[in-house]
Parts: C-alpha cells; structure tokens; sequence
C-alpha cells in the first residue's frame, strides 16, 4: 500500500477541501440535522400573525417543545413555520397564537390531537389555527385613527345638523343640542386627547420594546417574594421553637423546685465564705506589706542584715524579755 508521500496530492487536496466544505454546510445548517438538530419542522396556516414573532416558543400543555423558525405571507393567509422536539404531533393538530405576558409576548400552543403521526409536509390548516385579538395593536390603530380626525370639520357638522332640526321636537333638539355640545367638547380638547393617545402608544410600545426585561424583573420581583415567604416561615419555626423551649425549662424548674431550693441555700453560703476568706487574704497583706519594707531595709547595709524579732521568747521565760516587745 503506498504512504501519503507517494500518491498524487491533487486528489487529496481536493477530498480535503470537499470534507471541509461539508463541514462547514452542515455546522451552518444544524438545526436542521435530525439527530443533533432543532427538531422536526412543521407548518400551520393563519388568518393573521397577531404579533407572533420568530424564536417564540412553541408549547405543549404549557411545556416548551420548540420555537418558531419563520413567519411568511402566503396569499391570504401567514403561513408560521416552527419545529418541534421530543413530542408527537397527530395529524388531527390544532394550533393557537396566544398571550405569554401581559406586556404583549405570544406563544404558539399545540394540541395533539389525531390517529396517525403529522405529516411535516402538510401544513396545518386555517380550520384547525386560532389567532387572538392584538389590545396593543388595537391601542396603537386607534391612535393613529383619532389623529386622521378632523375635530374642527366635525363640530361645525354636528352645529349645522342641529340648526337644521331646530325646528323639531323638543326631545330631538335636545339630543341635536348635546350632540354639538359634545362636539365643541371634543374639538376644544383636541389637543389634550391627542396628546394622551400619542403618550399611550408611546408606552405601549416602550412596554412592547421593554418586554423582555419588565418580564424577566417580574420573575425576580416573585423569587424575592419567594425567598421573604421562606425566610419568614423559619423565622416563624424558631420563634415557636424557643417557646416551646421556654415552657419546658419553666416545667423543668417547676418539677425540680424542691431539690434546686436547697442546692441554690448551699450554693450561697459558699460563696459568702469565700467572700470572707477573700477579705481576709486582702487584709493580711495589707499588714504583712510593712513587714517587707522595713526587712528589706535591713538587707541593704551589705552582705549581713541587722535585724531582731520580737516575741521569739515569751517574757514569762526569763529575764532576757521581760517587757516584751512593748518594751521601748
């Protein structure tokens, strides 16, 4: 068998860069590979998106199975392309767009429902989709509708109209005369409602463009809570805790009352005579301090030391101390 050495390097080359080649279609399609990919990948059709976006999940029952991959015009209808992972789909399987957060968030929920296994080549049909009603968008349309109002052009039409049925009935002149009222209301706050539309769709969308932060401090805003509930559940458990500790020790002084009473009389005489002794031990050397000072003074004249005691011999022995040491 010949080495590397001794074939033609073009072939090899040529394999190289096409394994290479493959490599690099196969990392850049991934999701796609069945094994290692992102799952297999469905369709269903839609009467509207309602503000489903690419990369939303994809639910089961409340469990994340996948995430939307696309989202495309197709006639009349949107066509949502999605996969899906680790769950099977019945060919009866019914989709809905709807509402994650309150903050506008969507999410695509499935229902599997069938006899036989989906086919991923047949989309699922508009029959079988549900799309739910956008209150962001709703807000955001009124707003701009509000605006194309010519406020002005209609309270001059509401007076006209009134003028022209002043001469009917008194009930339908006053409906006539609150209808111009009204209008002149309108056109007179113009102005103030237009600003207060504008700032609504200004913080819905803010709130839209903010989603997934003002989410995800709703979800620490609940772990703190969370944390405050387990904390005051512990606190709760000790505080209850050291009374039941409290009872027993009043139990336990209560049953031994008639054996503590006379340890406890035992116990304070001990420690009066020690007290005693101790001002006894303070005062004696208080006196003995003297004693050393004058002793040591007669140490000091060299290597002898002059010095008597007195009291050594009783007077009563002889003639030698017969004062004492009274005697001067």
């Amino acid at each position: 068998m010949k080495s590397f050495q001794q074939r033609n390097p073009i072939p090899i080359a040529l394999a190289g860069i096409a394994v290479i080649l493959l490599g690099v279609i196969a990392a850049l399609n991934s999701e796609d590979l069945p094994v290692i990919g992102g799952g297999t990948s469905y369709t269903a059709e839609f009467g509207e998106a309602a503000g489903l976006v690419p990369d939303d999940e994809v639910r089961i029952a409340g469990v994340k199975v996948g995430a939307v991959s696309d989202i495309e015009l197709a006639g009349d209808k949107v066509r949502v392309s999605f996969k899906v992972k680790d769950a099977w789909l019945g060919d009866k399987t019914s989709a809905a767009i709807k509402l994650k957060t309150l903050l506008g968030q969507k999410y695509l929920a499935l229902d599997p429902i069938g006899d036989q296994v989906l086919d991923p080549d047949v989309a699922i049909p508009r029959e079988r989709t549900a799309s739910p009603y956008d209150v962001l968008e709703a807000f955001r349309g009124l707003s701009g509708t509000v605006d194309e109002i010519d406020t002005t052009q209609l309270a001059k039409s509401f007076d006209v109209l009134s003028e022209t049925f002043s001469d009917t009935p008194d009930d339908v002149k006053g409906a006539l005369s609150g209808l111009s009222e009204l209008s002149d209301t309108i056109a007179k706050r113009d102005d103030q409602l237009a600003q207060l539309l504008a700032n609504t769709k200004q913080v819905s969308q803010t709130l839209v463009d903010r989603d997934a932060e003002v989410t995800k401090l709703l979800q620490d805003g609940n772990k703190l809570l969370e944390e405050v509930g387990k904390r005051k559940e512990a606190i709760s458990r000790l505080l209850e805790g050291t009374k039941t500790l409290s009872t027993e020790l009043r139990g336990l002084i209560e049953d031994n009352d008639a054996q503590l009473d006379p340890v406890l009389t035992q116990l304070d005489q001990l420690t009066s005579m020690l007290q005693r002794n101790q001002d006894a031990l303070a005062a004696g050397l208080r006196e003995f301090a003297p004693f050393i000072r004058v002793f040591n003074n007669t140490i000091g004249n060299g290597r002898w030391f002059d010095n008597y005691i007195c009291g050594l011999l009783l007077p009563s022995v002889g003639p030698i101390n017969e004062d004492g040491c009274n005697a001067k």
